[in-house]
């Protein structure tokens, strides 16, 4: 018997085919400009921008931990913002920018956040590195236009501009990644030195 994938059936409901019998199409060509790099798939509307990066892309280092939006291993920037990459359709993101952790590198040399990261050792097993380092990096950018957290002083809102970047600033502005192995002082350290 021969096996095919549902999407790759004539048959199957996923097919490429648009359907005959006025039906909309279950799969759109989707562009994503990834890391630099422009990339066009043709994907089923139920795919997450997580599994299109990984399944579709190759693009393997952002992980997949609990799949509903309450880890952040996923996380990436997409059109600079960060992001958890599980509760994303990929259809909704067609013409993003998309940079995961294969991305943040430039020329060959590491960001600051990942060679702080590496200085620090802030990491363990590494599996939640990835949505760390991304998730860091846009932290820092929205510290950096003015964004408040939680933990954002009232005086600080009042002036306007950067915000201070402090332990409790950190730890706070992160809260949406986990980590369990319990790197968390490491990360804080690191990404205090790349505030700095």
């Amino acid at each position: 018997m021969e096996h095919h994938r549902p999407d790759e059936d004539p048959e199957s409901p996923l097919s490429r085919r648009a359907p005959e019998d006025g039906r909309l199409p279950v799969r759109s060509p989707v562009t994503l400009h990834v890391n630099g790099a422009t990339r066009t798939v043709t994907l089923d509307h139920r795919t997450t921008l997580l599994d299109a990066l990984r399944e579709h892309l190759g693009l393997t280092g952002t992980k997949k931990g609990c799949d509903h939006g309450q880890c952040g291993a996923c996380t990436v920037l997409v059109d600079d913002r960060r992001a958890n990459s599980c509760l994303l359709p990929a259809v909704a993101q067609d013409g993003a920018r998309v940079t995961t952790v294969e991305g943040l590198a430039e020329d060959g040399r590491l960001h600051p956040v990942q060679e702080a990261f590496v200085d620090r050792d802030a990491l363990q097993c590494g599996y939640c590195t990835p949505g760390q380092l991304c998730s860091a990096v846009g932290m820092l950018a929205e510290a950096e236009a003015g964004f408040p957290s939680h933990a954002t002083p009232a005086a600080a809102l009042a002036e306007g501009g950067p915000v201070a970047l402090g332990p409790e600033e950190i730890r706070e502005r992160m809260s949406g990644n986990l980590c369990r192995c319990g790197a968390y002082p490491r990360i804080v350290d690191a990404i205090q030195d790349v505030a700095r």
